[in-house]
């Protein structure tokens, strides 16, 4: 029996499939013709636990596009909201569709559906990662700056689900990221030891965004709060001195990029005239989830292993 190939994390990865993945989704974005009948006859599950605008649309309309087809499950659609176990929904589903998508609360969810599963499974969120997000912002700054080893990148905020996969990537793809937050949302011991443990890329933590931001190439920022915060109002508190605005993108490189995952809360982590301004890449970002998500599932349900 063949191996199954699940996207559960940019750190479950090695660096060499990551780059196939992300030279796969630049052809594939060059070329989507080529690709049309990729996945005909197969049909991918999408399981949303969280809300979702980008993650939907672009999985679904991948899928299409290449001539798959798509089911959406929404808890109330489902017996797994109902008492059935993770395990026992990764059995089922194995046996009816190619591929199951999930954005879910736990990553431990996420791994434990792959656990059971006979199909991949791909993370499409987690309170605790987004690696399809980061596959797409590594296609958008490649895209514009050329390869990203060896570059600096700054993330302003709460060290938060988004932030984690940035560091995985930092370390898969030798670059340099700076982690700008409060001692209180900083990231967690075992992510620093993790990224030590492993020997590349290079991750800076500091609690002032001016020294994140100075000289970098790339500035990063997302929402206050995420989906799974009940704290809002006293992060916002918190990190505001930490807002991307246009004093402090004046300190980066003249030529650096603007990234955001959206949704973005203007006049709060981001300000007008940062996301609208000449250094925004945020649409060429969101579109590439599109690209960079038809490659991720051609590795894992539509190239031979």
């Amino acid at each position: 029996m063949s191996k199954v190939r699940h996207f559960l994390d940019v750190d479950r990865l090695d660096t060499q499939t990551l780059r196939h993945i992300l030279d796969r989704a630049v052809a594939i974005k060059a070329d989507k013709a080529a690709y049309r009948s990729l996945f005909q006859d197969k049909t991918l599950a999408l399981i949303f636990e969280k809300p979702s605008t980008r993650t939907r649309v672009s999985f679904e309309v991948g899928m299409r596009q290449f001539g798959g087809s798509v089911v959406v499950l929404k808890p109330d659609d489902m017996q797994l909201g109902r008492g059935e176990t993770i395990g026992d929904t990764a059995r089922v589903l194995s046996r009816y569709v190619d591929a199951v998508m999930v954005r879910t609360t736990g990553e431990e969810r996420v791994h434990e559906l792959a656990a059971h599963a006979s199909i991949p499974i791909i993370n499409g969120l987690t309170d605790q990662t987004h690696p399809c997000q980061i596959m797409a912002d590594l296609m958008t700054f490649e895209e514009h700056r050329g390869p990203i080893a060896g570059r600096s990148v700054a993330w302003l905020g709460d060290c938060n689900n988004v932030a984690v996969s940035w560091a995985h990537a930092a370390v898969r793809f030798d670059f340099e990221l700076r982690l700008a937050c409060p001692a209180q949302y900083g990231p967690s011991q075992a992510l620093l030891d993790w990224a030590k443990a492993e020997g590349t890329g290079r991750l800076v933590v500091t609690d002032s965004p001016e020294d994140a931001v100075r000289g970098t190439e790339c500035v990063i920022t997302d929402a206050w709060a995420s989906m799974h915060n009940t704290d809002i109002e006293e992060r916002a508190a918190i990190l505001e001195p930490y807002q991307v605005n246009e004093a402090l993108m004046g300190l980066a490189h003249q030529d650096a990029l603007f990234m955001h995952c959206l949704p973005a809360h203007r006049g709060e982590e981001v300000t007008d005239g940062v996301i609208d301004g000449r250094h925004s890449v945020v649409w060429d970002e969101a579109e590439n989830r599109l690209h960079a998500q038809k490659a991720i599932l051609a590795w894992c349900i539509g190239e031979s292993l």
